[in-house]
């Protein structure tokens, strides 16, 4: 989106530029890229990430310390996953949004929000990768919100290790040498001296919890939570505790605000850069142009059952008691702002926040695509698309 770094970028690029930098990031990262990176990062002006984490920050006022929309959520956390001791803030907070074309210019409109990490330790390296590995120039930043990488490893550390010790802290996921993120598993580790566990293999006893290191029990003191709920529910994974458990860990990331911040947060929103958006059950009649609308599952990953123009049919499909577990959404049409050999090229662009003692944007994350769906696991037989990075001046 600045002419003349995209053309300098453009008419520079090679493919053996390209693996390179796929080869440093598998080098770098010691475990194969599993998913699609894109040949080339965004360059942003400034002022419109500026604008994004504003209107994140703005998004996030209306929600976190809201009494009424706490309550109302309530009803979107099941149960069974209903963790005790929640903390009064998400701690890790991401917030996608896509550009559309306004007055002239582009305007940032919001795709989704999380209460839960993304991988802060591989965007950090494939965005400096970027940078070393295209020459590019000197001036361009990375972090947000001043950060140096330093600055932002210190505070990564402060938000997952905290107050522990690192051996007593581990990254939990499910089977995570399976998981397409094993590369930011292992960036993580290498920031914060932790390790990563498989949730299946935890050891409770009391309301302690454990993880096997050297033939030995090790005590976990305080979890990196990336064990997505909706996974263990579609995989049925048999867990060594229950979420409802009164527990003596911490929870750097507390797993209730992956409900309380989502896709149900969505129709409490009153901003500009929300599309309109509401509850499927709270509808007799559904809009007839159909073209300009999705229908999403509240809890789904990766664009999981997102549909398109939903039909009669594929409304009709969902039972009356599922319906308050689905929105319906004004389509936005995302304008292709990057340029590339293969054309115009839309750029979703995630604001990546760490909320210790103030919320801080830190890192944008970039999905670029040509199709309907930004997500990675999309696009695939393209070129020019895929997981990439935000750099500005």
């Amino acid at each position: 989106m600045i002419p003349a770094l995209r053309r300098a970028y453009n008419s520079t690029f090679t493919d053996a530029k390209y693996r390179h930098l796929l080869a440093r990031l598998e080098a770098v990262c010691a475990t194969p890229i599993q998913f699609r990176v894109s040949e080339t990062p965004c360059f942003f002006p400034k002022s419109l990430l500026d604008t994004m984490c504003r209107y994140g920050a703005e998004l996030l006022s209306q929600l976190v310390g809201n009494a009424a929309y706490h309550e109302a959520s309530n009803a979107s956390i099941p149960p069974q996953f209903n963790v005790p001791n929640e903390d009064a803030k998400p701690l890790f907070v991401q917030v996608d949004f896509g550009l559309v074309r306004n007055n002239g210019g582009y305007e940032p409109k919001l795709v989704e929000l999380q209460g839960f990490p993304s991988i802060y330790g591989f965007q950090s390296t494939i965005s400096k990768e970027y940078a070393y590995g295209f020459d590019l120039p000197e001036d361009l930043e990375i972090f947000l919100s001043g950060l140096n990488e330093e600055g932002f490893h210190s505070l990564l550390r402060r938000a997952i290790v905290g107050e522990h010790k690192p051996e007593t802290v581990v990254l939990l996921e499910i089977d995570p040498h399976l998981q397409k993120t094993r590369p930011d598993f292992i960036i993580t580790e290498r920031i914060c001296g932790i390790k990563t566990v498989n949730i299946r293999d935890v050891v409770k006893q009391g309301r302690k919890l454990f993880y096997v290191q050297d033939h030995k029990l090790a005590p976990i003191e305080r979890i990196y939570n990336r064990t997505i709920v909706d996974e263990l529910v579609r995989r049925e994974v048999k867990l060594p505790f229950d979420y409802r458990d009164e527990l003596d860990v911490e929870w750097a990331g507390h797993p209730n605000w992956y409900f309380r911040l989502s896709k149900f947060s969505i129709p409490f929103l009153k901003h500009p850069s929300v599309p309109w958006t509401e509850f499927l059950d709270q509808f007799d009649n559904i809009p007839g142009d159909r073209e300009n609308y999705l229908l999403k599952p509240l809890y789904s990953f990766a664009g999981a059952g997102i549909l398109f123009a939903p039909t009669d049919a594929d409304l009709a499909a969902i039972p009356p008691d599922q319906r308050p577990h689905y929105i319906l959404q004004e389509r936005m049409r995302f304008e292709p702002v990057i340029e590339t050999p293969h054309g115009p090229t839309q750029a979703e662009v995630r604001v990546m926040y760490i909320w210790l003692d103030k919320l801080v944007p830190v890192l944008t994350l970039v999905r670029m695509g040509r199709g309907k769906m930004m997500g990675v696991d999309h696009n695939k037989n393209l070129e020019w698309v895929g997981a990439s990075a935000g750099l500005f001046r």
